[in-house]
């Protein structure tokens, strides 16, 4: 293929899945295609959004958009990125970066960027105390949220203590309220995150210009051991194996276990009842994190499901009684990257050079643990409280009637959050009036569609990227984060002329493993995965790593030097390649296949 020939798909020419375009046309107007867009190149967002997008869960992606928008461009003024487009065709979802290209626009952005910065690195400790209050006080707020009902009549109270609102109203209220939190918890989340990337960014940036043979890699394990709390609840599933052999109750934690019934025995004898305590000291706040990375509704959290801890209990429980060491490989990360961080700076020729190596390198390990850490807070915590206190409205609604008699609370989420509010007056009316809800009638056959459709899309293999491939990428996230690299995307679009075996994406952590491919392509797959599987996904994120002690290595589509599955891999010491574009289409499951971690480079040795 010509250099010419080379492109990915216009967007125009991806056609909606034959008979769910009734589906795809009740996503929001501003997320659709338009014949303007086939000018911009677009990737597929996998990293967040691997699967097909419910109708609900699409405030997933608009409110951490709109969130990410202001603070690039209005807040922090960052000089040569803005925000992200987003659109969604037969349930995925494709961005593309707005970049500033006009000099002085850069130039008068610099400026505002600087002042703004320096204030956030001059107090980062002091602010970022205050932020955790602020994550903790919106996570209260919603827990004070109540729940919606609507009474046989409105108590005489009511208007006895001259109050005169009738319940009714509350429902709008409650509902409103939820939306607006959810929508100002993205706005914490992005108050920090792109300052911290921006920090390691500068970093890397010097150390490129300085070393120029350095790696991505070697970079960033400078900054690799780290502390932070979205690795806390794999510490604490660690720490109940622990305690579960010191109670003498680690019998009962077997592979596929009836957890119920475990429970249940545990609270027969005094010794289990100890560590059940141990149990609740762990999941709250602990096990608030989802088995995904926070933006579908159906990754429930293991609050809700014990299913994630349980999994990963037998084996941390046999290693803790074979004597083998379950924590991270810390104090080894620590001491390599001190070790590195010496080294090049023995490199370096002048005492300005090493003043400011020094200066870019403590900054970078001072922000570096909340590119991680706020997820508990944003991703995990809050918005796993943010999707049950939606089922309540789903609770709500099947019980009069609005999902049919063989509905469920989730149908809820087949409903986009506009149309949910008006399910929500719907119902208000009808209360009100005396007379009979349109939405029983309306909803059901809509719901049973949707549902068709997101299995559906989920059947269909997606393209990596849309339009024309631009000539450089030079958007430091999407280059670190997203692994979206110039170089990448000539590989993603290889036509076979090179090793069809061999696939290519960042070196994410050394090592070179062969074993067998698990390709996952869901979190419900991940009961699949075997001791020793090499796994291939199109992302993983933190909360997978209690699974960490069974797999090998690690293989995923998506995901840059700097992305969480990078991040989660070096903190776990486990080999691992991001960004190849196209690894779960590519290896088959059961094939045994060569993880080389150093190179980054995927070998497909043999079929199944």
């Amino acid at each position: 293929m010509t250099d010419a020939a080379k492109g990915f798909p216009l967007p125009s020419s991806i056609k909606v899945v034959p008979g769910t375009e009734a589906a795809q046309a009740a996503y929001p107007y501003y997320t659709q295609f338009v014949p303007e867009d086939d000018g911009k190149f677009w990737f597929y967002n996998s990293m967040h959004f691997p699967e097909p997008m419910h109708h609900f869960d699409m405030i997933t992606a608009e409110a951490a958009y709109v969130a990410m928008g202001a603070m690039n461009t209005r807040m922090h003024v960052l000089p040569t990125a803005k925000g992200v487009d987003h659109r969604i065709i037969n349930g995925r979802v494709y961005i593309g970066g707005v970049v500033v290209t006009d000099p002085d626009e850069i130039a008068e952005r610099v400026a505002e960027f600087t002042s703004r910065a320096n204030f956030y690195y001059e107090n980062w400790e002091q602010l970022y105390e205050q932020w955790k209050d602020k994550m903790r006080a919106l996570i209260a707020e919603a827990q004070a949220l109540p729940s919606p009902t609507l009474p046989a009549y409105e108590p005489e109270a009511t208007f006895r203590e001259g109050n005169a609102v009738a319940a009714s109203h509350d429902l709008l209220k409650i509902y409103q309220q939820q939306v607006e939190g959810y929508h100002r918890m993205w706005h914490h989340h992005f108050e920090f995150l792109l300052l911290g990337y921006g920090a390691y960014m500068t970093f890397f940036g010097f150390c490129k210009q300085a070393f120029p043979e350095i790696s991505d890699q070697a970079i960033s394990r400078m900054v690799a051991g780290m502390e932070a709390e979205i690795f806390r609840p794999d510490e604490e599933v660690k720490r109940l194996a622990r305690r579960a052999v010191e109670l003498g109750v680690d019998h009962h934690f077997t592979d596929n276990v009836d957890i119920d019934a475990v429970l249940a025995d545990l609270d027969k004898v005094a010794a289990g009842k100890d560590w059940l305590n141990e149990l609740e000291v762990s999941r709250n706040p602990w096990f608030n994190v989802s088995s995904g990375d926070g933006f579908y509704h159906y990754h429930r959290s293991w609050q809700d499901d014990l299913s994630m801890p349980f999994a990963a209990l037998p084996g941390y429980i046999a290693k803790v009684k074979a004597g083998e060491n379950i924590e991270r490989p810390t104090e080894q990360l620590i001491a390599e990257r001190e070790a590195l961080v010496a080294d090049y700076r023995e490199l370096l020729d002048t005492e300005e050079d090493k003043a400011t190596y020094d200066q870019l390198i403590t900054l970078a390990h001072r922000v570096f643990p909340y590119v991680e850490g706020h997820k508990f807070y944003c991703e995990h915590w809050y918005t796993n409280l943010f999707f049950n206190k939606i089922r309540e409205f789903g609770r709500l609604l099947l019980a009069h009637g609005f999902f049919g008699p063989d509905g469920v609370e989730e149908d809820v989420f087949h409903l986009a959050q506009y149309e949910l509010e008006s399910a929500i007056v719907d119902l208000m009316l009808s209360w009100g009036v005396g007379a009979p809800p349109r939405g029983p009638a309306y909803w059901p056959p809509i719901v049973a569609q949707r549902k068709a459709a997101i299995e559906e899309w989920g059947k269909h293999p997606t393209p990596p990227a849309l339009g024309n491939v631009p000539d450089a990428i030079d958007d430091p996230a999407i280059n670190m984060l997203w692994g979206i690299t110039r170089e990448n995307l000539d590989s993603w679009l290889d036509d076979g002329s090179g090793n069809p075996n061999e696939l290519k994406g960042f070196a994410a952590c050394s090592g070179v493993v062969e074993g067998i491919a698990r390709v996952v392509k869901s979190v419900a797959e991940i009961s699949r995965i075997q001791q020793g599987d090499i796994l291939v996904c199109q992302v993983t994120n933190p909360t997978w790593s209690p699974l960490f002690q069974k797999i090998s290595a690690a293989v995923s589509d998506i995901g840059g030097s700097m992305s969480h599955m990078a991040i989660v891999a070096r903190e776990y010491g486990l080999p691992a390649v991001v960004g190849t574009g196209v690894a779960t289409q590519r290896i088959k499951d059961g094939q045994r296949i060569r993880v080389d971690g150093g190179k980054g480079t995927v070998s497909i040795l043999e079929d199944a």
